[in-house]
């Protein structure tokens, strides 16, 4: 029986993924670099040192990550300064439905606690969880399931009892890795060979996860 439902943020609730790409491509080129759509892909909710280490070795030894980075998050946060944010097909209606039936809920997220804060009090969203982990908070970041377990003790409920909701693959396998239910809403792209292997569901939208804990009651 499930008991509490942790959410990743970027790509899973507010619709960020595509302005990652689109900034992450935009700063790279500005430093003279030749990144490519699925290098963002790759390293979806990746700890910085993993990302930074697998760009490396993908696009050269020279690529400065942090560099790139840092000009990624000045335009990607211009761009949210001027348009705003919009929240995931389905995201109210789960949300008033852990409400409703008492589950616990938290955000597992790679991003940043003042972002984190800052984009769900944007949406009115922010009220709806009792807890906020992020990777910062952590000794080792997603693909690790440190984050996933931090998340678990803070909400006193153990992992097996736990549905944890991604849409990257190294979101899932850090889900997997603390023992929790993985269930993917597939953004950008949807599940590989092995990420399929490790997934409880993979459902369109976040609506879709109602069955899912209807049918596990």
């Amino acid at each position: 029986m499930v008991k509490a439902v942790i959410f990743d943020m970027d790509g899973l609730m507010i619709d960020t993924e595509r302005l990652l790409v689109k900034y992450w491509l935009e700063a790279a080129q500005v430093y003279g670099y030749e990144m490519k759509a699925e290098h963002v892909l790759g390293i979806r909710s990746m700890e910085a040192k993993h990302a930074a280490r697998k760009l490396k070795q993908e696009i050269g030894q020279d690529f400065d990550y942090y560099k790139v980075r840092e000009l990624r998050k000045k335009r990607m946060n211009a761009h949210i300064d001027t348009y705003g944010l919009e929240e995931k097909k389905g995201l109210g209606e789960l949300l008033e439905y852990l409400k409703k039936y008492h589950y616990r809920t938290a955000v597992a997220t790679a991003t940043d606690y003042e972002r984190t804060t800052r984009y769900l009090s944007s949406l009115d969203r922010l009220r709806y969880f009792d807890e906020i982990v992020c990777a910062s908070m952590v000794e080792h970041g997603k693909p690790e399931p440190d984050i996933y377990l931090e998340a678990a003790a803070r909400l006193h409920t153990e992992p097996s009892a736990c549905m944890a909701l991604e849409d990257s693959p190294n979101g899932i396998l850090s889900a997997y890795r603390a023992g929790m239910y993985a269930v993917m809403v597939p953004d950008l792209s949807g599940p590989d060979e092995e990420t399929g292997r490790r997934l409880y569901r993979c459902v369109k939208d976040l609506s879709q996860v109602i069955p899912l804990l209807e049918e596990m009651e």
